[in-house]
């Protein structure tokens, strides 16, 4: 299996629309695929699931069919995790439900950060559990990729999920916020890999049960995706460029701590995955007919100049979820 994490502290990048087409583009490439929420407000899951079947899904009584009901044992000081609760969207592609409820594990995830460097088993076990309820999921969709969704912070359940991850895609814009979140994201990166590494060495003297599956850490990053703003009327033209050619020499430097290239637009860099517009005029009509934009058909309202777009926003999507599964090993069957 690989797992890779569309990652960047800074919000409103994108990030969750791109782990939900993307996850659909693989389906229809023949990649077996779980998408995985765990961003704790579940905006990937309401991509996927009508008002009534969220209403369902996220009832009052625990545990619920989501990400926390599979912790929640293991949380609660009951058992382990539970078998994760899998949603098939479209085979082969399958959902780990999000649950604003996994907000409140927040805590727990931070104070058994230290705990395992003195060898605690119940500390890997919470550290390790969202790595061990995707380990899972994967066995029950018989997955050759899992894309995780996180949130736009760098808090202890982002940690726990990044350690799951083989790999790390990172969405931008093209502005001044996202350059920053660059530069917070690859000195933590760095550290969190560190750490983990730490710990991994000291579990090595811990006699535990040997179900207690140990993830990677490496979070290794392969690149990144700019989401195009339209051009503002506000904003000056020369100052969009200005941020969209800095992004390549930041990225070197914040995230792969090399030397920073010269300034170049994104295009000419190796380490962009794609340019992509945001299809603003399409995204309604996407998310009322529960699909992603490039399966959107007239009946759905995509008519006129909304067809072109359309078929657009799949070579888009085609071309990207091919550049990522390339840097990553993974085979696309219908290519």
């Amino acid at each position: 299996m690989t797992t890779v994490a569309l990652f960047n502290n800074k919000g409103g990048v994108g990030k969750t629309s791109l782990v939900y087409h993307l996850a659909w583009m693989y389906a229809d490439l023949g990649v077996s695929v779980v998408a995985a929420d765990l961003d704790p407000q579940a905006n990937l899951t309401g991509m996927f699931l009508d008002e009534y079947e969220a209403e369902d899904l996220w009832s009052p009584d625990p545990p619920r069919e989501t990400i926390h009901g599979a912790l929640l044992p293991l949380l609660r000081g009951t058992g382990d995790i539970a078998p994760p609760a899998m949603m098939i969207p479209w085979p082969p592609l399958g959902l780990v439900a999000g649950d604003l409820a996994l907000s409140e594990a927040e805590d727990e995830f931070s104070s058994q950060w230290p705990q395992c460097l003195d060898g605690s088993e119940r500390a890997f076990r919470v550290i390790t559990a969202l790595s061990r309820v995707l380990g899972r999921a994967r066995d029950q969709a018989e997955a050759d990729l899992v894309l995780i969704d996180v949130g736009p912070n760098l808090g202890a359940i982002n940690r726990a999920a990044l350690i799951a991850a083989d790999f790390v895609v990172v969405p931008l814009a093209p502005d001044l916020f996202s350059l920053q979140g660059l530069r917070n994201l690859g000195p933590t990166l760095r550290r969190w890999r560190k750490e983990w590494l730490q710990r991994l060495d000291r579990a090595k003297d811990m006699s535990g049960p040997a179900d207690l599956d140990m993830p990677g850490g490496a979070m290794k990053p392969i690149g990144y995706i700019v989401l195009q703003h339209a051009v503002r009327l506000d904003r000056p033209v020369k100052a969009y460029a200005r941020w969209m050619n800095a992004i390549p020499g930041e990225y070197r430097q914040s995230v792969l701590n090399k030397a920073s290239a010269k300034e170049r637009s994104p295009e000419g860099d190796k380490h962009c995955l794609a340019t992509l517009r945001h299809y603003r005029s399409l995204m309604p009509y996407a998310q009322e007919a529960r699909k992603p934009i490039f399966k959107l058909a007239p009946a759905d309202g995509a008519v006129g100049g909304h067809i072109n777009a359309v078929q657009d926003c799949y070579w888009d999507f085609r071309d990207l979820a091919c550049a990522v599964a390339k840097r990553c090993g993974v085979t696309c069957p219908q290519l």
